[in-house]
C-alpha cells in the first residue's frame, strides 16, 4: 500500500493509488450547510486535502475527469447537481510571507491573489466570454474584476482559502515582530479587512456563490466582523466532527492489509493500532460524538513506515508537528498560562470551561486576559488540548489528546526547569539507570536537589501531589523506549504512573514500571523544614504518617498488580514503586 504522507493533493492520491479514507459523502451536506463555511481544525489534520477534494468535485475544467476521480467513491454513486459547475479560486495564505512591514505584507498577499486569478483566467478561457484585467497593484480591484466577467456566464465562482489565519499565527508564535503588521492588516481598511469586505460582496449576486475557509481559530474573523460577518462555522458541528482525521476502525483496516504484506500475525497487528491509540488518537471536537480521531499525519507518518520498513518509526513524533510546542510556550508565557498550561498535565483534575471562546482577536491575546477560559480555548483551538466530554456541573472537559502532545508539554517543561546541558546529562544517567535496574535512589536524589528546587521558586505549587506526579513525569518521559500513562484507568481504578516498554522495545533490558505516589505536609509528619532536610531518610521512613502512606501505597500497588497481569501477561516485567513526598522537599520509598 502506498501512503500519501505529505502529499495533500486529491487527484494525486486518486489518479497514483494512494490510500485515501473517503469523505466525499459529506460533500452534499455541505452544500446544504450554507454558503460561506469556516471549518477549523489543528495543524496539520487533513484540512488542505479537504479543500483540494473540493476543488476537484467542483471544477468546471475537470468534467471530463469526474469518473476517474471520483467514480469509485461515494459522491461518485450520487454525484449533486453542482458538480464541475463552478470556477474556482483557491488561496493559500500559508504561502504568502510574512515577513517584512505592512506594504510588504500587502505586496505578498496580492501577487499571491493575482497569480491565482491569473491561472483561472487562462485555466476557464474557453468559458469567459470577456476577459478580466489583472491589476498588479491592486489585487481586491483583480477579483472584482475577475468577478465581472464570471457574472457574464452561466457559472459562478466558488472561493476556496486555506489557512486564513496564517498572519495571525505569526503573531502569535513571536508578537514582538508581528503586532504592529497585523494590526494594519486587519484595522480600518486594512488590507485583510478589505478583502474579506470584497469576498462578502461578491457573495451578494457578484459572481461568488459558495465560499469554503479553512483554519486554525477563529482569531482574523473576530478582528474583521465588520468586514465578513456571514460566514457560518462548521467546526463543532457533529455532522463534520470526522470530516477530517481517521477512525479507530478504519486504521485497523489498513492495519490489517499492511499486515498481509509483511506476514504479521494479528498480535502484531493489536500491538501497532495499541501504539497508535496511544500516541496519535484522542482528538474529539464535538461534545455530541463520542468516537476519537487520530491525527492524520501522524497516523500516515507511522503507517508509511510500518509498510516500508516492517518496523515502528524509532521517532514517533512526527517534526511537522514540533513546532506545536511554540504554541503551548505562547500559552505559557502569558500571565497565568504557566500554571494553567501545567495544570493540563493532570489528566485526574481535567480543565473545564463553560464554553468556548469563539470571538476574540490578536489585541485580547497581547493584552493577556485574566479569564482562565479564555487561555484554555487557546490551547484548544491549537490541538493541544481536546474535548473530554462535560463535568458534574456541565462545562466542558479538556485534556491532552494523545502522548505525541503531552511531549509537547513534558518537552516545554524540561527546557523551562533544567536549561543547563549538566542538568540534562545527569537527568538522562539517572532515568536510564532507573528504566533498566529500578533504582530509585539517584533519581529521586536528583529530583530533590533539582527539581523541587526550581519548583518551590516559581508559580508552580498547584498542588502538593500534582507537582510530585508532574515532576516524576516530566523527568521520566521518554517515548523512544516507553508508553507513558499518567492515571492510567486499571479497571475502575486510577494508577499515578506507568511507564510500560513499547511492543519494539521489550527485546532490551528495559523494565516495566508502576509508581504511586502519597504527600505528607510537615504538618502531618511533625517536622519543620530545617529538621526534614537535615534528616536521614531512612528515619524519615519510619515517621507513623510516613509508614502508613507507603503502606496504603503498596496496597494499591498489589491491586494493580493484579489487573496488569491478566492484561498484559507473562510479556511484563513489572516493578512497582510507592514514593513519599514530605513537604515537597523529600522524597521516600
Amino acid at each position: 500500500m502506498r501512503f500519501p504522507y505529505g502529499i495533500a493533493d486529491f487527484q494525486t492520491i486518486i489518479a497514483e493509488g494512494y490510500f485515501y479514507v473517503d469523505r466525499t459523502d459529506r460533500i452534499a451536506l455541505i452544500e446544504n450547510a450554507g454558503h460561506q463555511l469556516l471549518f477549523l481544525r489543528p495543524r496539520r489534520f487533513g484540512k488542505s486535502l479537504w479543500l483540494s477534494t473540493l476543488e476537484n468535485y467542483y471544477d468546471l475544467a475537470r468534467a471530463d475527469d469526474f469518473e476517474r476521480l471520483f467514480g469509485g467513491l461515494k459522491i461518485g454513486q450520487n454525484p449533486t447537481p453542482l458538480c464541475n459547475r463552478y470556477f474556482i479560486l483557491k488561496l493559500n495564505f500559508s504561502v504568502v510571507d510574512p515577513s517584512g512591514d505592512h506594504d510588504a505584507i500587502r505586496h505578498a498577499l496580492f501577487d499571491h491573489i493575482n497569480t491565482r486569478i491569473e491561472d483561472v483566467l487562462i485555466r476557464y478561457a474557453p468559458w469567459l466570454g470577456q476577459p478580466a484585467r489583472v491589476h498588479p497593484d491592486n489585487a481586491i480591484a483583480s477579483l472584482q474584476s475577475l468577478l465581472g466577467a464570471v457574472s457574464r456566464t452561466p457559472y459562478k465562482l466558488y472561493l476556496l482559502i486555506d489557512e486564513y489565519d496564517n498572519f495571525a499565527n505569526e503573531v502569535m508564535i513571536s508578537p514582538l515582530r508581528g503586532t504592529d503588521r497585523y494590526e494594519a492588516l486587519v484595522r480600518g481598511e486594512g488590507t485583510i479587512k478589505t478583502f474579506f469586505k470584497a469576498i462578502k460582496e461578491g457573495a451578494e449576486g457578484r459572481g461568488i456563490d459558495r465560499a469554503f475557509i479553512t483554519g486554525v481559530s477563529p482569531v482574523v474573523l473576530s478582528d474583521i466582523t465588520s468586514g465578513y460577518n456571514v460566514v457560518e462555522d462548521l467546526s463543532f458541528d457533529p455532522d463534520y466532527h470526522d470530516l477530517c482525521g481517521f477512525t479507530e476502525s478504519e486504521l485497523r483496516a489498513v492495519l490489517e492489509a499492511v499486515a498481509v504484506a509483511h506476514s504479521f500475525d494479528a498480535g502484531q497487528t493489536d500491538a501497532a493500532l495499541d501504539l497508535m491509540r496511544d500516541f496519535y488518537n484522542g482528538y474529539r471536537f464535538s461534545t455530541r460524538r463520542e468516537e476519537r480521531l487520530y491525527n492524520p499525519t501522524l497516523a500516515l507518518y507511522f503507517l508509511k513506515h510500518w509498510a516500508r520498513q516492517g518496523a515502528y518509526p524509532a521517532r514517533l513524533l512526527d517534526d511537522n508537528l514540533a513546532m506545536d510546542r511554540n504554541r503551548i510556550q505562547y500559552v505559557a508565557r502569558l500571565p497565568h498560562g504557566e500554571t494553567l498550561v501545567n495544570r493540563a498535565l493532570d489528566p485526574a483534575e481535567p480543565l473545564a470551561v463553560a464554553q468556548l471562546a469563539n470571538r476574540f482577536g490578536v489585541q485580547d491575546m497581547l493584552t493577556a486576559p485574566r479569564d482562565p477560559d479564555f487561555l484554555a480555548s487557546l490551547l484548544y483551538y491549537f490541538g493541544v488540548l481536546t474535548l473530554a466530554g462535560r463535568d458534574t456541573l456541565g462545562k466542558l472537559a479538556l485534556t491532552i489528546p494523545n502522548l505525541v502532545i503531552r511531549k509537547l508539554y513534558v518537552e516545554r517543561l524540561q527546557e523551562s526547569l533544567l536549561p543547563d546541558y549538566a542538568d540534562q546529562e545527569q537527568r538522562q544517567r539517572v532515568v536510564e539507570r532507573f528504566y533498566g535496574t529500578g533504582d530509585l535512589g539517584p533519581l529521586c536524589d536528583f529530583l530533590e536537589q533539582r527539581y523541587f528546587k526550581v519548583f518551590d521558586n516559581r508559580d508552580l505549587r498547584w498542588s502538593n501531589e500534582l507537582v510530585v506526579k508532574t515532576a516524576f513525569l516530566v523527568t521520566l518521559f521518554n517515548d523512544a523506549f516507553y508508553v507513558m500513562d499518567s492515571e492510567p484507568a486499571l479497571e475502575r481504578r486510577y494508577a499515578d504512573l506507568m511507564l510500560r516498554v513499547r511492543p519494539d522495545m521489550r527485546q532490551y533490558a528495559l523494565l516495566d514500571h508502576l509508581l504511586e505516589f502519597k504527600t505528607v505536609s510537615l504538618k502531618e509528619a511533625g517536622i519543620s523544614s530545617a529538621e526534614l532536610a537535615a534528616t536521614p531518610r531512612e528515619t524519615l521512613r519510619t515517621l507513623p504518617v510516613v509508614t502508613e502512606k507507603l503502606r496504603e501505597a503498596e496496597h494499591q500497588l498489589t491491586a494493580y498488580r493484579k489487573v496488569l497481569e491478566r492484561t498484559y501477561g507473562t510479556t511484563l516485567k513489572l516493578r512497582t514503586h510507592a514514593v513519599a513526598c514530605i513537604g515537597l522537599e523529600r522524597l521516600v520509598w
